[in-house]
């Protein structure tokens, strides 16, 4: 397992387990949409973490569940569950979230006032111009996924919400396309573009995602 987690450190240096792998060993985490065994992977990285994790349904946790408290609630709900936790978090994960929230903005601004002075926010979404990217199994045009609510959201207008909110943001990208992913992404393009299907490094190779990695300094 460490060398699983070694190797994503390497590949995505900006992605969620470098993230994670930086905190303090005991950080308090929220994980905003904590599906796909998100809680074994985060306690993996940070096994003496607090760990909150909160979704609308309990998707996909085939890892034996390792969160402290698992939140599961209605998608009317979401964002005010999110923000029953001001100021309370030192780190706040929304990892391929926000685009399933039926009210993303409202969202969004829980998950900033859930962070703490001082505490760190990660979030990734697909970039806007993936409504124009090819339809493949996995997910690369934005509307392969029947889940994905309206359209992607807008890079520019999230970072200035969260500056808005007092953060300063230590990293941005609105098409992530860490080198060696997007090598072997464009390697194995042409199998990808037969099979109609993610292969490693397809996403690094179209730059699918947006990630916006901040820190809270002052709360307006």
């Amino acid at each position: 397992m460490n060398i699983i987690k070694n190797l994503k450190k390497i590949l995505r240096s900006k992605g969620r387990t470098n993230f994670l792998s930086k905190l303090a060993s005991n950080s308090l985490i929220l994980d905003v949409g904590c599906g796909n065994n998100s809680p074994f992977r985060t306690k993996t990285v940070l096994p003496d973490c607090i760990y909150y994790g909160i979704d609308i349904c309990d998707h996909n946790q085939s890892k034996p569940l390792l969160a402290d408290v698992y939140i599961i609630t209605t998608p009317n709900n979401f964002a005010f569950e999110i923000s029953k936790f001001s100021n309370h978090f030192d780190a706040v994960i929304s990892n391929h979230n926000l685009e399933h929230c039926d009210d993303r903005e409202k969202t969004l601004n829980a998950i900033l006032k859930a962070v703490n002075i001082g505490g760190k926010l990660f979030l990734s979404f697909p970039c806007e111009s993936s409504v124009n990217y090819p339809k493949r199994q996995g997910t690369l045009n934005y509307y392969d996924d029947s889940t994905h609510k309206f359209y992607p959201p807008n890079f520019e207008k999230t970072l200035k919400t969260i500056r808005d909110e007092g953060f300063e943001i230590e990293y941005s990208v609105k098409n992530y396309q860490p080198k060696l992913l997007f090598y072997l992404g464009l390697l194995c393009e042409p199998i990808s573009k037969i099979r109609k299907k993610n292969m490693i490094g397809t996403w690094e190779y179209y730059g699918f995602e947006s990630i916006i990695i901040a820190k809270k300094k002052q709360i307006n």
